[in-house]
């Protein structure tokens, strides 16, 4: 029941996080294009990278390791409503910001993940 509840409460701050930078994005960069779902996602991938890199070393302990990864990141990343956007822009017939914003996200995330592991054996 522990690990449910920090999972919970790391849950409520990433969703409560994501919105704010979400609806922040959207009003500082109008577009078509969803820039804060790809931010967050970003961002997400960058930060689980470094939390599950350090509870590897053993610098966490698993209560940590789940209120971060599992709750925080996992309530602020936001790859269903990516697959929605995706469709989104796909039914809105602009095929190349669909494609250029699943190419970006998976190289990006897979890149900012990688990072935040490196980053985290320093």
């Amino acid at each position: 029941m522990k690990i449910v509840l920090l999972v919970g409460a790391g849950s409520f701050l990433g969703g409560a996080a994501r919105y704010w930078i979400s609806q922040w994005m959207h009003h500082r960069f109008p577009s078509s294009f969803p820039y804060g779902t790809f931010t967050i996602n970003i961002i997400g991938c960058l930060a689980i990278g470094m939390i599950l890199g350090w509870a590897e070393k053993g610098n966490l302990s698993s209560d940590w390791k789940f209120f971060l990864a599992s709750g925080i990141c996992g309530g602020f990343t936001t790859f269903s409503a990516f697959s929605w956007e995706i469709l989104s822009l796909i039914r809105q017939g602009q095929l190349p910001h669909a494609f250029l914003y699943i190419s970006a996200s998976v190289i990006l995330g897979l890149l900012g993940t990688y990072l935040g592991w490196q980053l985290s054996r320093m």
